[in-house]
């Protein structure tokens, strides 16, 4: 029956009036958003834009979907395992609007490609693989230095954070106090702390639930959902002009278990005194579970 349907944008998105204006739906078909990963937070991402009405997408990722990605990857399903998870999401994307203009490469973002991906985007969204920071300090350097607005949204436990990152505020290695004398393993004590200053998930998140050969930890959908809503939101306000974000020092973490939202300022970032006691504790926490050497064992990209 599907196939005798004729797509009718005006039609499919008319259930948005009344938040989303006729004149401003018309804006949101012609913004091009990409994003970067497609697994977690990446699919869903691309899920709740194609269903705001974003017209064109650029999407990437080099994995390919597994059974291990059915508690929390919109793409993940039996009739996908196997498939790349870039072209998974530019066909579901397809599939809510077959007018979408989508561009996918089953590959991850080096230096070879960072332009070219970047290139006619209004939104950056990061979905890399947590671990990946190499990439991800990439994607954003670029972003900043291209003008284009990008946001970071992580699904900690049941929670999402969001952070927005513009001209007008702290770069992500600014933030996140990320330079290349690091070591990997600090820059990812760095990242995991920025992401959450105020760490609402940590009451209830086991942490001996990390896997110490990989460094994997709890995920749930809950929080994957939480994520994609913050970037939803902020997506809105962000491509349609209609107020001024909070840029990163500016955090946001909304706790649906607790219900609990968090959200504040760090003018020094990760640099400054609070978050630096703060490391300390992650450090311990770390070293007591033997995380610290399974960090270090990843094969990071």
């Amino acid at each position: 029956m599907s196939d005798n349907i004729d797509f009718d944008y005006d039609v499919a998105f008319s259930r948005n009036r009344g938040l989303i204006s006729t004149t401003e739906q018309d804006i949101l078909k012609k913004k091009r958003v990409v994003i970067a990963g497609c697994g977690g937070v990446g699919g869903a991402h691309a899920h709740t834009l194609a269903r705001l009405g974003v017209g064109k997408f650029r999407v990437c990722d080099p994995d390919t979907f597994s059974m291990g990605n059915f508690n929390r990857q919109f793409g993940a399903t039996l009739a996908t395992v196997g498939e790349n998870k870039a072209e998974v999401i530019a066909r579901m994307i397809r599939a809510i609007n077959p007018e979408s203009d989508v561009e996918f490469l089953p590959e991850g973002i080096g230096e070879h490609n960072i332009g070219p991906f970047l290139d006619g985007a209004d939104l950056v969204i990061d979905g890399i693989d947590f671990f990946s920071l190499p990439a991800r300090r990439l994607l954003f350097a670029a972003a900043r230095k291209a003008g284009i607005p990008a946001l970071t949204a992580a699904p900690l436990g049941f929670s999402g954070t969001l952070l927005t990152f513009t001209i007008d505020g702290m770069s992500f290695d600014e933030y996140f106090d990320l330079n290349d004398q690091q070591s990997y393993y600090d820059q990812i004590v760095n990242f995991l702390l920025g992401l959450a200053p105020a760490a609402l998930h940590i009451k209830y998140m086991d942490i001996s639930g990390v896997d110490p050969e990989t460094g994997r930890g709890p995920s749930s959908v809950v929080g994957v959902q939480m994520a994609a809503c913050l970037v939803g939101a902020e997506a809105i306000r962000i491509l349609l002009g209609r107020a001024p974000s909070r840029v990163a020092p500016c955090y946001l973490q909304f706790d649906a278990y607790r219900q609990k939202l968090a959200k504040g300022r760090l003018p020094k970032g990760n640099r400054g005194l609070l978050q630096r006691l703060k490391r300390r504790v992650i450090v311990h926490q770390f070293r007591k579970h033997g995380l610290d050497q399974a960090f270090q064992k990843i094969n990071v990209k």
